[in-house]
């Protein structure tokens, strides 16, 4: 019994070391701050590790710490359904329409802002359907079986949130400057 909760142990240490950086990107797109998403994949990887055993034998443990996440981080927002980050400067991230250059980090930096106050945006369901499908790229069904919905809600919820981030201003300049380089 203790070398298998030990292999276990082991097995869960490395699942950690080898998905925390995608678990931490995927949390910050779903909290948009470092603290909250690092608290969520903390939270997540906790109750993941109680039931380590049953995560190995259904053979996707992605799938099943993802899952959880959006459940958390859905639960800690449901009362807050419009208000899912809160940016103190509610001042235009950048004027100029011109496109970050290749080597320009700052300019990559404030698109990258852009795309998040833009995220920050989107209602709950519409914007894991979004971080979900194209950010981590998963399939419509995978999506559908984190966000405990159905396919077509999926669709439902990426289609309604990318339009609405493709009528966000900043963004359409963004993508508008990068198309005409």
């Amino acid at each position: 019994m203790g070398e298998r909760k030990q292999t276990l142990d082991e097995e869960f240490q490395g699942f950690v070391v080898h998905r925390w950086p995608q678990l931490m990107r995927t949390a910050f797109l779903l909290t948009g701050e470092q603290h909250a998403a690092e608290d969520l994949v903390q939270s997540s990887l906790e109750r993941t590790y109680v039931s380590w055993r049953k995560v190995t034998a259904a053979g996707d443990p992605d799938a099943y710490v993802r899952r959880i996440m959006i459940n958390a981080h859905a639960r800690k927002h449901r009362r807050k359904l419009k208000e899912f980050l809160s940016f103190q400067d509610s001042a235009p991230i950048f004027e100029a329409a011109d496109g970050p250059e290749q080597g320009d980090r700052m300019a990559q930096s404030d698109v990258r802002a852009a795309l998040l106050q833009a995220l920050s945006q989107l209602p709950l369901r519409q914007r894991e359907a979004v971080v979900l499908r194209y950010w981590e790229d998963l399939s419509e069904t995978q999506t559908a079986e984190a966000m405990g919905c159905s396919v077509g809600a999926v669709k439902s919820n990426a289609a309604k949130g990318i339009a609405k981030l493709r009528a966000i201003p900043v963004l359409t300049a963004t993508v508008a400057a990068r198309g005409e380089k």
